[in-house]
C-alpha cells in the first residue's frame, strides 16, 4: 500500500482528532486566518501561536491539493516542488502531491535563487510551490523558472508572478482522487546535503517511505498515545520519517517552529509531547541552559517525555551521559541513515542498548549491513572499511546522474561513504566520512575520533576537526573549537588537554571559532575547508 493510504485510514478512523499542530513560539498572537481554503484550521488564543488540524481536514485538504494538481493537467511522473519553512500546510500539500501520482521534491530552505533553479532544472519540476520568505529568491530567477513551469504560492498578499494556493484548492473536490499508485510507483526526490558537493537529485519509490514508516514504528514503539515533536526541517528525509511513525500509528505530532531550548521545554510541557527527536546542537543547547540554570527542570510538565533520539550525525558519548544525568528515565536511541536511504533508521542503536553509547548501533528494522575493504571485500572484525547498506528503503537512482549512481549502488547495496568498525558484538561504530579522512604524514586520522575526545572537555561547547594544507606531512590536524558562552580558554590549555591523546592524533592548529552546521546538524566541513586553507591559515595566525 503507498503511504498516502495511511491518511485515509487514520481520515476514517480518527477524523475528528487531532493530526497536526503548528506552534510559533515567538509570534505572540494567531492573527486572522483569511487563507479561506484553510478555515477549517482551528487557531487557538494560548500565550503563543498556535494551530491545530485534523485526520479529516489533513486528508480533504491533501485531496483538494491532488484534484488541483490533476486539473491544471498534473500526471503520474510529473514532478511538484515545495520550497516552503515548516507549517501546518507543509505535510497536506506533500500528500496531495502523492495523491495526484506526481513526484514530490522538497527543496532546502537555505538554497539561493541558482541553486532554487539548479535543483528545479535537475529534477524537472513541472510546478513550485514556495512560500512567502522566498519571494526574493524567486522573483530574482522567476523569468528562467517560470518557462513552462508553474509557480504556485502559498500564503497572503501572492505575487503577480505566481498563482495563489488557497484560491486554487478551494474550487476543486476534498474527495480521494483514487488513482491507481503502487508501492512501485516513484514517490519523491530528496536532496543531498550538499557538504560533499552540489546536491544530488535522489529518487525514491513509495515502497521506501512504506518502509521508513514501519522502520520508525518497529524502532520506537511509537502508538496511540505519543505525540512527536517535530523540529527539524521537513524537506530533509530525517524529520519527515520520523513523522511517519505518528503516521502509521495514527497519533498527535507538533511542528514546533525554533529551537531554543525554552521553546523546546515549554512546547514539550504543554503539548504533552512524548517523543522528541534532537539534533547535537539542540541537545547541547539544552544541557548548556540546565547547567547554568536558565533552564529548570521543576518548571515544566515533563514527566510524559519518554523517549529522546539523535541522529544525522555522530552523537558525543559524553553528550549522552550527560544527558542521561538530567533525565535518568528516558529512553535513548542514535538513528543512523542517508536520504540515499530513505533517512534515518537502516542503522540504529536501539533503546535497550544504552550499554553500547558511542555506536551508531545494529541494522535496523528490515536492513541488511557490511563493511568492506575498497576491493568490495569484507574487511575483518575489528577493521575499518565502507559501510554498506541493503533494503527496501535504498534509492532507485541519483536522477539524470548514471555515473554517481554507479559509484554507489553495487548489487543492490548502497555504498554510503562513511567508514565504519564493527565490535566483537556485532555494534557498528562510525569512523568518519571518506572524504573527511586527513592523511598526515602517511597515518590516518579519523576526525570524528579526536572530535569526540575534545568534546569531553568542560569548556568546549562544539568542535570540528579538519585537514589543514602542510608542506611537510601533506595535512595536519585542525580543531576549530567553538567554547561555551562565557568561558576563556586558551591554546596552550587546549594542547595540554590533548597531551592523553597519541601524538599523531593531536591537533596541530587550534582556531577558536564558530562551528557552521547545515539544518539537519551536520557540520559543513567543505566551508570550514575553505575559510581555513592554506592562505586562510596564514592570513588567521597575523590576526593573532
Amino acid at each position: 500500500m503507498p503511504i498516502m493510504d495511511f491518511l485515509e485510514r487514520n481520515a476514517m478512523l480518527y477524523g475528528d482528532e487531532t493530526a497536526l499542530i503548528e506552534v510559533n513560539p515567538e509570534q505572540e498572537e494567531p492573527g486572522k486566518i483569511t487563507w479561506k481554503d484553510y478555515a477549517l484550521i482551528q487557531p487557538t488564543t494560548n500565550e503563543y501561536y498556535r494551530r491545530q488540524i485534523s485526520w479529516s481536514v489533513f486528508n480533504e485538504k491533501a485531496n483538494r491539493m491532488a484534484n488541483m494538481l490533476i486539473s491544471r493537467g498534473i500526471l503520474k511522473g510529473n514532478k511538484v516542488g515545495i520550497l516552503m519553512m515548516n507549517c501546518i500546510e507543509w505535510l497536506p500539500i506533500y500528500f496531495g502531491i502523492l495523491k495526484a501520482g506526481a513526484i514530490a521534491v522538497p527543496l532546502n530552505f537555505r538554497y539561493s535563487s541558482d541553486e532554487i533553479l539548479y535543483c528545479a532544472n535537475l529534477a524537472e519540476l513541472d510546478i513550485l510551490v514556495f512560500g512567502p520568505e522566498f519571494i526574493g529568491r524567486i522573483e530574482a530567477i522567476e523569468e528562467k523558472l517560470s518557462k513552462n513551469r508553474l509557480l504556485i504560492y502559498v500564503g497572503q498578499s501572492c505575487p503577480t508572478f505566481a498563482e495563489d494556493y488557497s484560491e486554487l484548492v478551494s474550487y476543486h473536490s476534498s474527495r480521494n482522487p483514487e488513482l491507481d499508485i503502487t508501492d512501485e510507483d516513484d514517490a519523491a526526490i530528496y536532496f543531498s546535503s550538499g557538504t560533499t558537493g552540489f546536491p544530488k537529485a535522489i529518487l525514491h519509490k513509495h515502497r521506501s517511505l512504506v518502509h521508513s514508516a514501519k522502520v520508525e514504528q518497529n524502532h520506537h514503539g511509537t502508538s496511540r498515545d505519543d505525540c512527536f515533536l517535530c523540529i527539524p526541517p521537513l524537506y530533509h528525509t530525517g524529520a519527515k520519517m520520523h513523522w511517519f511513525g505518528s503516521l502509521i500509528s495514527g497519533s498527535r505530532a507538533v511542528i514546533l517552529k525554533g529551537t531554543k531550548a525554552e521553546y523546546v521545554f515549554r512546547t514539550v510541557s504543554k503539548e504533552r509531547c512524548t517523543i522528541v527527536w534532537l539534533l547535537v546542537p539542540w541537545a547541547q543547547d539544552i544541557l548548556a541552559a540546565l547547567d547554568s540554570g536558565a533552564l529548570k527542570i521543576k518548571d515544566y510538565k515533563l514527566s510524559q517525555w519518554r523517549l529522546m533520539h539523535i541522529g544525522a550525525q555522530p552523537v558525543p558519548p559524553s553528550l549522552i551521559r550527560h544527558w542521561k544525568d538530567y533525565f535518568p528515565n528516558h529512553q535513548y536511541d542514535t538513528n543512523y541513515g542517508l536520504s540515499e536511504s530513505i533517512g534515518p533508521g537502516c542503522v540504529h542503536l536501539g533503546v535497550e542498548n544504552i550499554h553500547k553509547v558511542g555506536a551508531i548501533g545494529i541494522p535496523g528494522y528490515g536492513w541488511e549491513c557490511k563493511i568492506v575493504n575498497p576491493d568490495s571485500t569484507p574487511v575483518k572484525q575489528g577493521e575499518a572499511g565502507e559501510l554498506c547498506v541493503k533494503g527496501p528503503g535504498v534509492m532507485v537512482e541519483y536522477y539524470n546522474d548514471p555515473k554517481a549512481t554507479a559509484e554507489v549502488l553495487k548489487d543492490g547495496w548502497l555504498y554510503t561513504g562513511d567508514v565504519a568498525m564493527q565490535d566483537e558484538d556485532g555494534f557498528i561504530f562510525l569512523v568518519d566520512r571518506i572524504k573527511d579522512v586527513i592523511v598526515s604524514g602517511g597515518e590516518n586520522l579519523y576526525p570524528v575520533q579526536i572530535e569526540d575526545f575534545l568534546r569531553t572537555n568542560d569548556k568546549i561547547l562544539d568542535v570540528a576537526v579538519i585537514g589543514l594544507p602542510d608542506d611537510r606531512l601533506g595535512e595536519i590536524a585542525g580543531a576549530i573549537i567553538k567554547l561555551k558562552e562565557g568561558v576563556e580558554c586558551t591554546e596552550e590549555e587546549i594542547n595540554e588537554f590533548c597531551l592523553s591523546l597519541p601524538r599523531y592524533k593531536r591537533p596541530k592548529k587550534i582556531i577558536f571559532a564558530d562551528v557552521p552546521r547545515n539544518p539537519t546538524g551536520k557540520i559543513e566541513k567543505p566551508l570550514l575547508r575553505k575559510l581555513y586553507g592554506k592562505e586562510k591559515l596564514v592570513a588567521y595566525e597575523n590576526e593573532k
